[in-house]
Order: C-alpha cells, then structure tokens, then sequence
C-alpha cells in the first residue's frame, strides 16, 4: 500500500513541472495570460509542441 502512494505522489509531481514549464514557455513566446492558463492545462503536449515549432534553438 505505501508503495502505491510513492507510486501515486511521483505521478503528480511530474504533470506539475509539465504544466509549470508550459506556462514558462507561454508566457516567453505571447506575453498573454489567457495562453499561459491554456497552455498550463495541456502540459506536456504543448511543451512538446513549442520545442518541435516555436523554439529557435537547435537539437545539438
């Protein structure tokens, strides 16, 4: 059983840094609240969308 709350709690901390990075990202590229709200509610999906689209840097 305590295993599956270490298991449970690993979960939630990683959609929490999803949904943080994708507001930091947001808020770089539009400067807009709104965005940054929606985008903080798709996470991981828009911070995979900004690096592949709107980021200008380089993989290597």
């Amino acid at each position: 059983m305590a295993e599956d709350k270490k298991r449970m709690r690993g979960g939630k901390e990683a959609i929490g840094f999803g949904s943080v990075l994708a507001i930091t990202l947001s808020w770089t590229a539009n400067k807009a609240i709104g965005w940054a709200v929606i985008h903080g509610i798709l996470g991981w999906f828009y911070v995979i969308y900004y690096l592949i689209f709107k980021s200008d840097w380089t993989w290597f």
